[in-house]
């Protein structure tokens, strides 16, 4: 009688193998999880930054920087929690390196895809509060479908259960990874009895949290990367008692499991961040190349220019984006007209500010005001283009001028 004539019929099967070969190539279970979760990240992402104004295609853009960014981070944060393993005693420093073989932190990926993506964002001209919301379901979603390679690989579950639900373990072989170890009938070895799944429990959980950031986000219309502290907060909270669950090696501090504090700490500053920032939800209209939308068309598909249609989608992206309200971007989306620059936008672009925020107080016309300049000068030493006496038409050109209205030149 083997090992694996132990456990139960009513069971959770695990697989047996987690990499294939592919003439010398090694085709791993784990990393296929990984890429299907960040697709379906993406894919969620585009549908939402298009929602809100953002050019198409740029989710790739800004993946280009924060996919590898994250997997960086992911797997320093997991070197860093589990130094022994490659440093300590017996450890082999170059298996830090070899992602393929798991380990990897969601909490620096987190941190390392935020960093990518704020690179990205910041040459695309797009806030990271939009990217991040627009991130915030497809993020736990990605997690989920990651989950699985765990599954693949027989780790991450917790303590033995009689559940219907129990899982069963291979006994893995470590000069093979990847492969479960086998008795003399080529039967895999499972562990005795079954085990808690979890990496499922965590899965299932974050197709929660993907459900209860699409509702609160529809009803709520969050904004100001609140979508993502939502997210953040909604998977902290089932971290924290999943990873009371899990036997997997870990680092403790306090006699606690270091990831159980880690997740504490960061629904706390989630949550804290959640309620401190308010804001409506942004939306973006693109400057300049093309700061044109596409109008809604009510004509039939027989009248549709086709041609029309492609020059649209290989048109330039944008040289930036400017942050309005919905009903402005909806009527922009409508009407191609965009709305006024606010005086903060103008502000930021270089104009002087206007008079009565920062300039001094006019002096009353029988008032002698500071004269260091020429007749013919401002006292920036600019030349005056009308009359520079106190009279009223004086004031209100110098109005004129100070709101941005004319001259036209001040507009470069």
């Amino acid at each position: 009688m083997t090992i694996a004539s132990l456990s139960p019929q009513a069971a959770l099967p695990s697989p047996s193998t987690a990499v294939w070969q592919l003439g010398p190539v090694p085709i791993r279970a784990y990393a296929l999880c990984i890429i299907a979760g960040i697709v379906l990240a993406c894919w969620v992402t585009e549908r939402r930054m298009r929602q809100r104004g953002v050019a198409p295609g740029a989710v790739l853009d800004i993946a280009v920087w924060a996919v590898p960014a994250g997997i960086i981070g992911a797997r320093i944060y997991h070197v860093i929690t589990s130094p022994e393993k490659y440093f300590g005693a017996g450890g082999e420093p170059l298996k830090a390196f070899a992602i393929w073989e798991g380990g990897l932190g969601i909490w620096g990926a987190v941190a390392g895809g935020a960093i990518g993506a704020w690179i990205a964002a910041r040459q695309l001209g797009i806030p990271l509060s939009v990217v991040a919301d627009a991130l915030a379901p497809g993020l736990p979603l990605a997690q989920a479908v990651g989950r699985l390679g765990n599954w693949f690989n027989n780790e991450l579950f917790g303590d033995r259960t009689t559940l219907p639900w129990g899982l069963e373990i291979h006994r893995m072989d470590p000069d093979n990874p990847g492969h479960a170890l086998r008795d003399d009938a080529g039967q895999p070895i499972l562990e005795p009895g079954l085990f808690h799944p979890t990496f499922l429990y965590e899965a299932l959980w974050n197709l929660g949290v993907v459900a209860l950031v699409l509702v609160l986000d529809r009803r709520l219309r969050l904004g100001r990367g609140r979508a993502f502290a939502l997210y953040v907060m909604g998977y902290t909270a089932g971290r924290f008692w999943i990873e009371l669950m899990r036997t997997d090696e870990a680092n403790h501090i306090f006699g606690v499991r270091l990831n159980v504090w880690t997740a504490a700490l960061v629904f706390l500053g989630a949550l804290a961040y959640f309620v401190r920032v308010r804001g409506p939800r942004e939306f973006l209209i693109p400057v300049g190349a093309a700061a044109t939308p596409t109008l809604p068309t009510t004509s039939d598909l027989s009248q549709v220019d086709l041609s029309e249609h492609e020059s649209s989608a290989r048109a330039a992206a944008p040289d930036g984006y400017r942050v309005v309200s919905e009903e402005q971007y909806e009527t922009w989306r409508d009407t191609g007209v965009a709305p006024p620059e606010t005086a903060d936008e103008v502000r930021r672009d270089g104009a002087e500010p206007l008079d009565d925020e920062a300039a001094p107080h006019e002096a009353a016309p029988h008032e002698a005001a500071p004269h260091e300049a020429g007749d013919d000068e401002t006292a920036d030493g600019d030349r005056a283009d009308g009359p520079t006496d106190g009279t009223p038409e004086a004031r209100d050109e110098a109005r004129a001028d100070a709101t941005g209205a004319r001259p036209a030149d001040r507009d470069s």
